[in-house]
Parts: C-alpha cells; structure tokens; sequence
C-alpha cells in the first residue's frame, strides 16, 4: 500500500507566527526553463558573459575546496574588494547575494517597534524582509520624477532606512550631498544599496569613511554578469561588520563564489568594457521607445522605466511574451501603467524594438 495514501489533509492549525501566514512572498521575475527560446528582457541580468579572467578561476579550481568547508568570512573576496575599492578588509562582508546582506540587516537592527523606512515604489523584497521580522514598514511615496523625499525619510526615523540608488524599478539616482544630508539627520543605519552603481554616474562608497551609519551594498549580479554565482557585499566601519557577522548563516558564500568573484572583482578593465557598452544601448534604446512615444524615466542603471502610449502596460506585457519577449511588468496602483526593460544585447534589443512597434501599432488600428 502506497504510504502515502493515509497522509491526512492539511491541519487548519498555523505552526508558524500569523505573520508568517499572512505574508505575501517577494516574487522574482520568471525564470524560463533552461534552453528556452526566449528574449529575456525582465531580471536585470547583464546579457554578456562574465570576465574570461573568472571562467579561468572557475575551471582551474583546485577540488580539494569542495571539499572541505569555506572560510566563514571569505577572505579572500573581502582582500579582492579591498584591493579594488581601496577600503581596509575589516569594512567588508561578502554575502550570498546582496540579498543575503539585506536579510542580515533586518534580523539585526529590526524588529517590533524598530521600523523599516524606504521610498516607494522600490525594491519589493525590502517590504517582505521586515514583515518576517514583524517590524513596522513606513513606505515614504515618491513623485513622479522619482525624486528621493529626504525630509519624510527623516522624519520617519527608522531602525533600518533602505534607499536603494539607482532606484528600482525607475532607474533614477541620488545625488551623494543629498544622501549625505539623510545620513547625517539619522540615528539609525541608512542603507544605500548600490546594485546598479556600475551604470551611475556617481555612487556614494566615501560615506561610509564620514557616517559610522552607513552601510553600503554592492553586488557581482550586473556588472560584472554574475547573477547565477550569487554573491554580493556590504561595504560599512568595523562596529556594523561586526555585529552582522553574529547574525549571517555560518557558511553564507561558498567557495566556489568567493574565488571566482575575486576574479571577477579584480577584471576591472573587462567589466567597464561590458558596462560602457550597455550604457551605450541604453541611450539607444531610451531614444528609440521615446521615438514610439512612450515616457522614458532617466536611468542610471541597466534598464528603463517606461510608460507605453497608452498607458496599457499589462496588454503590452501579455503581447509581449506571446512572442516570446519578457519584460517586467508590476501589477500594482503606482507601477500598473509602467513597464521595466532590461538593456539586453543589440540583437535582443532590435527584436524587443521590432515587436513592440508592431503591438503599439496594432493597438491604434484598433481604437
């Protein structure tokens, strides 16, 4: 008899706290099966391979590492970012993404009575980070130019204010003086997550030496093409280092990881090769959607917010991925007329272009 069979149904009794029930879980863009044939237009992936000097560390490693645990703190990518970005090893933690990071932050400073405050709309997985942790969220609006409200954030006082620069899902940028004047009237940790600071003109990493409040986040997903090696780090004084470290999981960045990302890190010449070059089609891509009449959001970062004609942006998305082209689309009050389009390939991009065109079109022959 299949044992299986006398499993009951599901208990109506919650083993978990009601505001673990309750949770709506972030949801990541869709990931197509692999060897689909698909335009992938939608997670902010950088569309060219990573640096040659990483798919040799990749190949050559030694397997005895595999084998055996990793260094619990991953010195080796903490002297690689150190090298790099000229910050003293002690001011680093690597983490599984900087997602990782993220969820260190808000276990630590967080919790009932110690809120979380961001702009809005932005990075959804802030929101669902401090819901686990059952602290308070305040969700301070922006306008639609996406300007950041400092005088709200600040009134807000939160434990944790997260400002991610460049936004997402706008693409648009902070200058540093003004997040230096947040950091400044905060008595909690301001938290600039700079997962897209390759593509800015700017980004804030000398804050961290001025405000003992600042932690920096950066990650190996975008520039450096990366997303599938999962590994980011927090740039921050010694104090916060150190008291992150007691919370983050015991092994948080593999091997594997570590080493490759050094290396990766290191190429400093190939990534700004690649990020020179997507700057370059994001320029053309912006010009080419306006040219379509559609409202292009400035963007710092390796996509574009974008406002089709009509304002139609669930039709456009549907449309889109019939003809196998996924973009991003927010099904919510502020985001439902706005769709997020990664800067792929120049082939990627004039297929998008090609088929866009022909559904905008489609869509005025019909009204």
């Amino acid at each position: 008899m299949d044992p299986l069979t006398h499993i009951h149904a599901p208990c109506p009794v919650s083993f978990f706290r009601s505001s673990i029930d309750t949770l709506r879980p972030y949801v990541p863009g869709r990931q197509p099966a692999p060897g689909a044939r698909i335009i992938k237009l939608n997670t902010n992936e950088n569309p060219y391979a990573p640096s040659g000097r990483a798919l040799r560390a990749l190949r050559d490693l030694d397997p005895d590492r595999l084998r055996r645990y990793p260094d619990p703190l991953g010195h080796e990518f903490r002297e690689a970012v150190s090298e790099v970005l000229a910050v003293d090893p002690t001011w680093v933690l690597p983490g599984n993404g900087s997602d990782d990071l993220l969820t260190m932050l808000v276990r630590a400073a967080t919790g009932p009575g110690r809120p979380v405050v961001f702009p809005s709309p932005t990075y959804v997985l802030y929101r669902t980070l401090a819901e686990i942790q059952d602290a308070p969220v305040v969700a301070v609006p922006f306008g639609d130019s996406f300007t950041l409200p400092v005088e709200p954030l600040r009134a807000a006082q939160g434990a944790l204010t997260l400002v991610a620069n460049p936004n997402s899902p706008s693409g648009t940028a902070t200058p540093t003086d003004e997040l230096a004047t947040l950091a400044g009237a905060l008595d909690g940790l301001l938290v600039i997550d700079e997962a897209y600071a390759a593509f800015a003109d700017d980004n804030a990493l000398a804050l961290v030496e001025r405000h003992p409040n600042v932690v920096i986040l950066r990650t190996l997903s975008k520039s450096h093409g990366l997303a599938g090696l999962r590994l980011g780090f927090a740039v921050a004084q010694p104090p916060v280092i150190e008291s992150l470290i007691k919370v983050k999981d015991s092994y948080n960045v593999d091997a594997v990881a570590a080493h490759v990302g050094s290396a990766a890190i290191r190429d400093t010449a190939y990534t700004q090769t690649v990020v020179e070059r997507i700057k370059a089609s994001r320029t053309r891509l912006a010009a080419a959607l306006r040219t379509l009449g559609c409202q292009v959001w400035p963007s710092q970062a390796n996509f574009l917010l974008v406002r089709p004609p009509a304002g139609d942006a669930s039709r456009v998305y549907g449309a889109l991925e019939a003809e196998g082209i996924l973009v991003r689309y927010f099904a919510e009050p502020s985001l439902s007329e706005l769709l997020r389009i990664t800067v792929g390939t120049e082939e990627d991009l004039t297929a998008f272009l090609t088929a866009f065109e022909t559904i905008l079109h489609d869509a005025s022959t019909r009204r």
